[in-house]
């Protein structure tokens, strides 16, 4: 925090203004967890109630600025320019959430500003050439712009330092700085009565906390239903013109710390992550059980200092499987029957399932070259395919429009979305015994293994392990128990390699997913039979203590967290 302070001078001298206990324990709120956000959100707030900047006895007072608001507003009426409102309410006590200054007024927003509507467009009628129409989406994430050839009264069009307020699903305020452009139906604008009156910064201020207030209230999706005569309704805290511009200035100032803040903190974040790992990278390179003690012995010395995030912990339950699927983490024990025996048995018992008709049979799968061995096994290990070892298949989707597959059903029926690499006992959605029947919906085993398959890069890889039966939808891929392989063995090696799958999807530009025929041909390392079930009692044992860990570290986190809170609570 000192760096950031003497990197950013101008900003730290006004933030000695603050309150004390913001300033004591400033280091404290931006570290915690969400830190820099609650920062900013107590900035808007201590910003429009007042207690940003100090007031000024000479300033003009709010009472006599909006009198001459309400005299230019008047003079617009009579020259037709602008329409005469309903009467708006009085503000009640009500609805006035906090204190304000002396100088300051409360105003209904309409007092102010003319909320002006946006013109709506159907597809066909936006170009690729003419007028740019701005869309809600261009304000936040989408640059590809639409265009119109329509010639529309000046009210229709918004230019450089107009304030601008997006009100569908994505919603918030915004100054534009882009050229002259038609506004979208979903996008207010909000034309001052009176500009020589009126801060657009103030009010961008304002209408960011009020979002933000909305957002924490975790009402956000109401914005949908936001009306026109709810904007204008809502009420405002008015200062003096002055005022208003020396806010704005001390926003920008703040806000700049806070960029500086949280780029340290993004930076610090980015160190550890590297930190850690390349520490436990050492040991996933370890070639031998005794390298790897030798290895740990390093890692061990500083391990305060790595395992003290929650995703920190995440990694060492990683490499933790990594190890195991490596034949590092158990000893080997030369009476065990080797992989290859094994290997040999399984394809004995597949072949009489073949010829029984209960499985059927699979194109050939390419040999294994050694450019696909990713690392040497222990002796007695094999390398097998996923698909000559295990019969995978996916489900199926009944059709949506037969609302009766889905209404009150009793059928397990596992998604993607249900996946959360442990094991399945749930789903979010089940469907009824005619959608089964009718769908020839496929039952799974307990201890199947599934893994999604569609659904982008957070669920691609995703993973899970039938805890009842059940059928799936057809983006899960089912590898259902097998004679030969133990399935939390199996399930430990699957989530080892979900980010081998992530990657090989998002380099795919038409179809980002995978599918069947990349899962059979995963190559995966086969240990012997009862290696496999000594690595599973040691991974749970293991993995049992990283969830106890992540606890300790998460609660010292929520303290902090809660502390911070206090604090910020206190100004």
């Amino acid at each position: 925090m000192s760096a950031v302070l003497t990197a950013q001078e101008p900003s730290a001298k006004y933030l000695a203004n603050l309150q004390p206990p913001l300033v004591q324990h400033f280091d404290l709120i931006a570290q915690a967890p969400g830190g820099v956000t609650r920062l900013r959100e107590l900035i808007l707030t201590l910003a429009v109630q007042g207690k940003l900047v100090p007031q000024e006895p000479s300033d003009e007072p709010a009472s006599e600025l909006l009198k001459k608001i309400r005299a230019e507003k008047d003079r617009l009426i009579a020259e037709g320019k602008i329409k005469r409102d309903k009467p708006l309410a009085e503000i009640g006590d009500e609805e006035k959430p906090f204190q304000i200054p002396d100088s300051w007024r409360w105003v209904r927003l309409a007092d102010v500003v003319n909320v002006l509507n946006g013109r709506a467009y159907g597809k066909q009628g936006l170009l690729s050439e003419g007028t740019p129409v701005l869309r809600v989406g261009n304000l936040f994430t989408s640059n590809h712009w639409y265009y119109s050839n329509l010639h529309l009264e000046p009210e229709k069009y918004c230019e450089t330092g107009d304030l601008l307020y997006a009100w569908s699903a994505s919603f918030g305020p915004f100054i534009w700085s882009g050229p002259k452009v038609i506004y979208h139906y979903h996008i207010w604008k909000l034309a001052p009565h009176a500009k020589a009156h009126f801060d657009v910064g103030y009010f961008h201020t304002y209408l960011q906390e009020k979002t933000a207030e909305i957002k924490a209230a975790g009402h956000g999706v109401s914005m949908v239903h936001m009306t026109k005569e709810k904007m204008e309704k809502i009420v405002v805290p008015y200062p003096p013109l002055a005022e208003q511009s020396r806010i704005v200035t001390r926003v920008e100032e703040l806000m700049q710390l806070c960029d500086a803040l949280e780029a340290s903190g993004q930076l610090e974040a980015k160190q550890h992550a590297q930190l850690v790992s390349t520490l436990l990278g050492t040991l996933t390179q370890s070639e031998t059980p005794e390298a790897l003690a030798d290895n740990w012995q390093r890692i061990a010395t500083h391990f305060d200092l790595l395992l003290d995030r929650p995703e920190a912990v995440d990694a060492l339950e990683q490499t933790i499987l990594q190890l195991a699927v490596r034949g590092l983490l158990v000893p080997q024990d030369p009476t065990d029957e080797p992989a290859s025996v094994l290997l040999q048995k399984i394809r004995t018992e597949k072949d009489h399932l073949i010829a029984l008709g209960k499985i059927k049979r699979d194109k050939p799968l390419s040999p294994i070259t050694d450019e696909e061995k990713p690392f040497g096994l222990p002796q007695g290990w094999e390398w097998v395919r996923m698909g000559e070892v295990l019969d995978g298949g996916s489900g199926t989707t009944p059709l949506r429009a037969r609302v009766d597959y889905f209404t009150d059903g009793t059928e397990m029926w596992v998604k993607t979305t249900d996946l959360n690499n442990g094991l399945v006992t749930t789903c979010e959605e089940l469907v009824t015994k005619s959608a089964v029947a009718e769908n020839r919906l496929k039952y799974f085993p307990v201890g199947t293994v599934c893994v999604a398959m569609y659904g982008g890069a957070g669920t691609i890889g995703k993973s899970g392990v039938l805890g009842v039966p059940s059928t799936i939808n057809q983006s899960v891929f089912a590898l259902p128990p097998t004679d030969g392989i133990d399935i939390d063995y199996l399930h430990s090696f699957v989530i080892t390699v979900r980010s081998q799958w992530m990657s090989f999807a998002a380099g795919l530009r038409k179809d980002p997913n995978i599918n069947g025929q990349i899962i059979k041909k995963m190559v995966m390392p086969l240990p012997p039979l009862t290696e496999q079930s000594r690595i599973v009692a040691r991974v749970n044992e293991l993995r049992s203590l990283c969830a106890d860990l992540r606890r300790q570290v998460i609660n010292v986190r929520a303290v902090m967290e809660n502390l911070s809170k206090s604090l910020v609570a206190e100004v």
